[in-house]
C-alpha cells in the first residue's frame, strides 16, 4: 500500500484510450481553450484602452475576465498535454496547485459576481449615490475582497485535502485534480471530510446567493417602477448578461454538487468539463451580446490588431 508520503504523481482519467480519440479530443480543448483566451483577452483589452469603460461595471467586468481565464487555465492545459502525449500522470506538486488554484479562481468568481450584482443595484436603486458609494477606492476593495475570499477558500480546501494519509493508489477518477475524487483515496473514512467541503462551500454560496436574491429583488421592484418603457428595456439590458452569467454558474455548481454517487463515470467526466470549461469560455459572448459599448470597443481591438494602422490607435478615446 502506498501512502501520501510515497506518491510522487497522480493518474488522471483519460478522455479515450483510442490515440485518435485522444487526438480529437486534444484539438477540440484546443479549440475551446484559444476560444476562451481570445474573448477575455479582448475584453481586457477593450477595457483597458477605452476610457469610456473605465467606470465600476467595467471595472468589475476586467476582473472576472482575468478570473475567467485562470479558471479554464487551471484545467484544460494539462488535460490537452496528457491527450497531446498519450499519458495520464501529474506530479503530486502539480495536483495541489491544481486544486489550489481551482479553488481560488470560482471561489473568487463568485464572490466577484456577488460585488457585481451590488454595482447593479446601486445604479438602478440608487443611481444619485453611484459616484459616491462606487468610488475607484471602494472598486478596488471590492475587488480585493473577492479575490482574498478565494485565496482563503483555496487554502482551507487545499490543505484540508493534502493533509489526509493516502493509501487506495494514485488513481484520480477524474481529468484533473478534483478534491472528492483525493479523499476516495485515503486510508481513513473521508465522509466527514465531504461534509466538511460542501458545508464550507455552502455557507460562502448561500450567503453570496440571498446577496444577489435580495438585490435582484430591489432592482426588479425599481424597475417596474420606472414610467417609461425605454427606461425599462435599458435597465433590464443592463442585468440580464449579469443574471445569465450567475444562473450559469450557480446551475453548474449545484448540479456538480448534488450529483449522485453513483453518477457513470463517463457521464461524471462530461459534467466536470461543463462546470470547469463552459462558463469561462462563454461568459465574454454573453458580456458582449448585448453590450454596445462594449461590442464598439472589441472591434475597435480587433481592427487595431489587423490593421496597426495610426487610424486605429490602441487608447480608443475618441
Amino acid at each position: 500500500m502506498s501512502n501520501s508520503s510515497s506518491i510522487t504523481e497522480f493518474l488522471l482519467l483519460a478522455f479515450a484510450d483510442k490515440r485518435e480519440l485522444q487526438l480529437l479530443h486534444f484539438a477540440l480543448f484546443l479549440g475551446i481553450y484559444l476560444a476562451a483566451l481570445l474573448g477575455n483577452g479582448l475584453i481586457l483589452t477593450a477595457i483597458a484602452c477605452d476610457h469610456r469603460l473605465h467606470t465600476p461595471m467595467y471595472f468589475f467586468l476586467f476582473n472576472l475576465a482575468l478570473l475567467d481565464m485562470g479558471c479554464i487555465s487551471t484545467t484544460l492545459p494539462k488535460a490537452m498535454a496528457n491527450s497531446l502525449w498519450d499519458t495520464r500522470a501529474i506530479s503530486y506538486t502539480g495536483c495541489a496547485a491544481q486544486v489550489f488554484f481551482f479553488f481560488f479562481f470560482f471561489s473568487a468568481e463568485y464572490s466577484l459576481l456577488t460585488v457585481m450584482s451590488y454595482d447593479r443595484y446601486v445604479a438602478i436603486c440608487k443611481p444619485l449615490h453611484y459616484g459616491s458609494l462606487l468610488g475607484s477606492r471602494a472598486c478596488a476593495q471590492m475587488a480585493a475582497a473577492a479575490w482574498g475570499s478565494g485565496f482563503l477558500h483555496a487554502v482551507l480546501h487545499t490543505a484540508n485535502a493534502f493533509s489526509l494519509t493516502l493509501c487506495q493508489g494514485n488513481a484520480v477518477d477524474q481529468f484533473f485534480c478534483e478534491v472528492p475524487k483525493i479523499l476516495e483515496l485515503s486510508c481513513s473514512n473521508s465522509y466527514l471530510r465531504k461534509v466538511w467541503i460542501i458545508m464550507a462551500g455552502f455557507c460562502l454560496a448561500s450567503g453570496c446567493f440571498v446577496f444577489i436574491v435580495l438585490s435582484y429583488v430591489q432592482i426588479f421592484r425599481a424597475v417596474l417602477r420606472m414610467p417609461s418603457e425605454q427606461g425599462q428595456h435599458k435597465a433590464f439590458s443592463m442585468c440580464l448578461p449579469h443574471l445569465a452569467v450567475v444562473s450559469l454558474f450557480l446551475s453548474m455548481t449545484i448540479f456538480t454538487y448534488l450529483k449522485s454517487p453513483s453518477i457513470s463515470p463517463s457521464l461524471d467526466l462530461v459534467v466536470a468539463v461543463l462546470y470547469s470549461v463552459v462558463p469561462p469560455a462563454l461568459n465574454p459572448l454573453i458580456y458582449s451580446m448585448r453590450n454596445k459599448e462594449l461590442k464598439s470597443a472589441v472591434r475597435k481591438v480587433i481592427a487595431w490588431i489587423f490593421l496597426i494602422s495610426d487610424k486605429f490607435p490602441l487608447y480608443l478615446h475618441k
